[in-house]
């Protein structure tokens, strides 16, 4: 069970204020916990995971935790992180991924202790009056505070008064669920403390905030895949030790912090060994992969991936279970690699040629016109396909 101490410090990156968390925990009573989640996509990564598991730990405490479907608010979009409009999903979008979201959510959290909601269950029945209600207890400055409306602005770029009214309509959930808790990420900390101001103004019980830590991608920027650069829950155990192996040394200790259930003397003893220069950066990945693979396929799992690992990138070797393609007469190799699955899509296999990341037979592929062609097709740093 994870201690007292390690619920408000371990992969936390704000506790605000921190004085009522230590309160509430030490009451010895069951808190009411909430974590929500806009489901503008259909894939989860060890970004979203950091949350989610922090969410497992207050499980595991015993107490009562939430996860909230963003079903109305994926509608409107969140403007955090942005630099533009997000662009709004349908009804339909909104219900495909949250479909698979729950599925995704199943290898972290104890569905038999959750309580999922929905959050147009209130929001798509708020009118005018009490929308009005809501927007007197902020101010337009209050709301220009946040950096990515500042930035617009000094650019010359709109600003949407809908953008204005996401923090309302999530700090509105606050208000609904009653909560002694909302957790998520640390770039969600303004439309958090929303939800504090709204809970105060309607008489609720005062909740605290917690914020974990963002964790960047496997290139070091922020985890996005626009950057191909997630690890994401449902990869294959290749793919996802594949992908850990290739992080930038310095991001090992987060990783281990935020992702894994690993000690923190062993996290704390790998940060040191890094910064000495007493430890090899691969030695420390690998135990990271090895520890991520388990948790979300097996040990054997793991195991496996480390010798497939090892024999394609050590010893040269290709993997002895790679996909097989039969080609049509006269296919495009970028036909080809969509059609196996491959690549997820025809820009993707263009921009890795283009980027000489496509072999045939060891030979670069120069031409986003090339025919598929018998061989072994070796795509980006971890990818085979065989094709007949």
């Amino acid at each position: 069970m994870t201690s007292f101490d390690e619920l408000l410090s371990r992969a936390v990156s704000d506790v605000v204020p921190k004085k009522l968390a230590e309160e509430k925990l030490k009451s010895g009573k069951p808190l009411r916990i909430y974590l929500g989640i806009d489901p503008t996509g259909a894939k989860l990564h060890l970004g979203h995971s950091v949350p989610l598991r922090k969410m497992r730990a207050f499980q595991d405490a015993g107490h009562h935790v939430i996860l909230l479907i963003g079903s109305f608010t994926a509608m409107i979009g969140d403007p955090t992180g942005r630099d533009e409009m997000r662009q709004a999903l349908t009804a339909d979008d909104v219900k495909k991924n949250f479909e698979t979201y729950i599925e995704q959510a199943k290898l972290i959290l104890d569905m038999k202790k959750l309580e999922i909601r929905y959050n147009d269950e209130w929001l798509s029945k708020v009118g005018f009056a009490e929308i009005a209600k809501l927007a007197s207890h902020f101010t337009k400055q209050q709301m220009e505070e946040r950096d990515m409306f500042k930035d617009r602005e000094s650019r010359g770029e709109p600003i949407h008064l809908q953008e204005f009214l996401y923090p309302l309509m999530v700090g509105y959930d606050s208000v609904m669920l009653d909560v002694d808790c909302e957790l998520g990420g640390n770039d969600q900390l303004f439309n958090m403390l929303a939800g504090r101001t709204l809970q105060k103004a309607y008489g609720k019980r005062e909740k605290f905030v917690l914020t974990t830590k963002l964790i960047e991608g496997t290139d070091g920027r922020k985890m996005s895949k626009t950057y191909n650069n997630c690890v994401y829950l449902t990869d294959t155990p290749d793919e996802m030790y594949g992908r850990i192996l290739s992080m930038p040394d310095n991001l090992i200790p987060l990783y281990m912090e935020c992702c894994t259930g690993l000690p923190m003397t062993e996290v704390k003893a790998a940060e040191k060994a890094l910064k000495d220069g007493k430890e090899n950066p691969k030695n420390l990945k690998m135990r990271l992969a090895r520890e991520i693979v388990t948790m979300y396929h097996s040990a054997a799992a793991a195991k496996d991936a480390e010798a497939a690992f090892e024999n394609v990138f050590k010893n040269k070797g290709v993997p002895d279970d790679m996909l097989e393609y039969k080609a049509k007469k006269g296919e495009s190799l970028i036909d080809a690699l969509l059609a196996s699955g491959t690549v997820t899509s025809k820009s993707e296999a263009r921009r890795l040629i283009e980027q000489g990341g496509v072999k045939v037979n060891d030979v670069v592929v120069k031409s986003i016109d090339a025919k598929a062609e018998k061989g072994v097709v070796k795509v980006g740093k971890r990818k085979f396909l065989k094709i007949c």
